[in-house]
């Protein structure tokens, strides 16, 4: 991740640079469409360049190679994919046209019976699912814009870049908004998660400090609070014992001035008894 962190610096940098110098600036992948589309890296590149600058992804689909129903649509099954992952401008661009003209491809995406009658004539698995996913894509055709041109000879070459002109303004009003608002709700949610960490941090280091000034009390306190505890329990476990007594006592001296005094003299010895 952080070689990929710096391979997307050093790519804004190249387009800060160049965008001095030139109106456009083309970033390819060729041939690694797959790794590009589906992996982190390709994302993330692309989205940072999002936030920053007018950005428009361009599919440069091979005419001569897709004269061939099935691998047209598969070509399409791609292109639709690209652009719902990206959600950015989209153009198609059809090269190669000084070998193949791309008419056969404009009416394929803007006529269905022309294109049902180019599948009719295949005879494989592939071919029927190719029939179904054409019913599917009838809404993608119908935004999606596209140009035939050649490298080669330069073809159609002033038209593409009109046509990249007016994804630029695309951008601008529809695209633009979006990121800035994902932006805005991003730093928001990472300063309250941060203010949450704050707050979070400030009551464990309160409750600390709370727990350690109520449970650490100095030992000589301890041994003062717990000897007198102990002499409070002896002290009033005597006065109990000494109540206790007291109430016996006169007890006994009712008993006695009951009984008249008789307890009180003293039993004839025993030579008067005898006698």
């Amino acid at each position: 991740m952080l070689t990929c962190k710096l391979y997307i610096i050093t790519i804004l940098v190249s387009v800060i640079i160049f965008c001095h110098y030139c109106r456009y600036v083309i970033l390819d992948t060729p041939g690694q469409i797959e790794v590009f589309t589906w992996s982190a890296s390709g994302q993330i590149i692309t989205e940072a360049l999002a936030s920053v600058f007018p950005t428009v992804v361009v599919y440069v689909m091979d005419t001569a190679r897709s004269v061939n129903p099935v691998t047209f649509m598969s070509n399409m099954l791609y292109a639709c994919s690209i652009m719902y992952k990206y959600k950015l401008p989209f153009i198609v661009a059809m090269n190669k046209t000084d070998i193949v003209d791309n008419q056969f491809a404009v009416d394929w995406m803007t006529d269905f019976e022309a294109f049902q009658e180019a599948v009719e004539q295949e005879k494989s698995y592939s071919a029927n699912l190719t029939r179904s996913m054409s019913l599917v894509l009838d809404d993608f055709y119908s935004s999606l814009k596209s140009i035939g041109v050649s490298a080669v000879t330069g073809a159609n070459i002033n038209e593409f870049f009109q046509l990249i002109d007016e994804a630029g303004m695309e951008y601008i009003r529809d695209y633009r908004p979006e990121y800035d608002r994902l932006k805005e709700e991003k730093a928001k949610g990472e300063s309250n998660a941060r203010e949450v960490e704050l707050e979070r941090m400030k009551k464990e280091m309160l409750g600390g400090l709370g727990n350690a000034a109520t449970t650490k009390p100095s030992p000589q306190g301890a041994a003062i609070i717990s000897h007198g505890t102990d002499f409070e329990c002896e002290d009033s476990s005597e006065e109990e014992d000494d109540e206790e007594e007291k109430r016996e006592a006169e007890s006994f001296k009712r008993f006695i001035a009951s009984q008249g005094g008789s307890l009180s003299e003293k039993p004839p010895s025993r030579d008067k008894i005898d006698g």
